[in-house]
């Protein structure tokens, strides 16, 4: 019988320590990860994530959990609307 194994969560400041460890101490990826016991396809995704996040104009992930959130928002408004302005048409004409 397979027993799943429990997927492993890390803290911000882990991951960010890792990738110090990396860009800072000029350790290689392969390093960091077997010293931290990690894979090194996830001290490469850390450090992907680093980049992305320090680029000009980028956004954090808590920016982006909310623009995803305001434009999921910003579209049930629009669809509202558009039902609003044919409710209103049907209306008017219904009146005349």
């Amino acid at each position: 019988m397979t027993t799943k194994r429990k997927r492993r969560e890390f803290t911000p400041e882990f991951k960010a320590e890792a990738v110090k460890l990396v860009v800072a101490e000029g350790l290689s990826r392969a390093e960091v990860a077997r010293d931290l016991g990690l894979s090194p396809s996830m001290v490469s995704r850390w450090l992907e994530q680093a980049e992305k996040s320090r680029a000009p104009g980028a956004l954090s992930s808590e920016e982006r959990t909310e623009l995803k959130r305001l434009r999921r928002e910003n579209k049930v408004l629009r669809t509202e609307r558009e039902i609003l302005k044919k409710a209103a048409a049907f209306f008017a004409k219904e009146s005349l």
